[in-house]
């Protein structure tokens, strides 16, 4: 129905609809051509996605996807399929150590905490679903952490998925690297034998 359509919405899905193609970067020009809107409509329009980090623009002045659009295809049916299996195993990791338990994520050089539970004090490593930083080594998502530390535990995954990680992280004085080392060892040994393994401790 007409009085149910926004125009400026229409025209921003329409420059986003542009990027469903096997080209990944595009220049202004190249947009105003695809979707026959004027630049300088097309520099609001871009403005706009831009801060809600829809696109993204790189030093030569081209245009790409922003991770806005990833992060929310990750809310469907396999995100929360992988958050039955891993959040209570946090929450156990959480509550046995004492520190914050997450489920880190690393693509395109940027690691993400894709679930987290935190433990009942008010000194710990505050970290929250969707906070990214970046990374040098992929097989390394930990954070600079100033007066803190971070033990990390790969899961096996599929060679097409992004690499993924347990973590324990808090206090550096207090963390002991080694029992969460083991914890997290055991929570993805548990996690390796499915279903019907994870009733019982995650360390020693």
């Amino acid at each position: 129905m007409a009085q149910d359509r926004v125009e400026a919405v229409e025209r921003a899905l329409t420059v986003l609809e542009v990027f469903d193609s096997a080209q990944e970067y595009f220049t202004l020009a190249e947009l105003a051509q695809a979707t026959g809107y004027y630049k300088s409509t097309l520099l609001r329009l871009l403005g706009s996605l831009s801060r809600f980090d829809y696109v993204q623009r790189d030093d030569h002045g081209r245009w790409h996807l922003g991770h806005a659009p990833v992060r929310l295809a990750r809310r469907h049916l396999p995100g929360r399929h992988l958050a039955r299996r891993i959040q209570p195993l946090l929450a156990r990791l959480a509550s046995e150590s004492g520190e914050t338990a997450t489920l880190l994520e690393v693509e395109d050089g940027m690691a993400e905490c894709r679930l987290v539970t935190l433990p009942e004090t008010a000194l710990r490593h505050d970290l929250h679903p969707g906070d990214r930083w970046a990374v040098t080594e992929e097989h390394d998502p930990r954070p600079a952490l100033p007066g803190g530390a971070m033990v990390c535990q790969a899961l096996p995954g599929d060679a097409l998925e992004p690499p993924r990680w347990l973590a324990l992280s808090g206090p550096a004085g207090r963390l002991d690297t080694h029992r969460a080392r083991a914890a997290l060892e055991h929570a993805v040994a548990v996690l390796s034998a499915g279903p019907g393994r994870d009733s019982g401790e995650t360390g020693s």
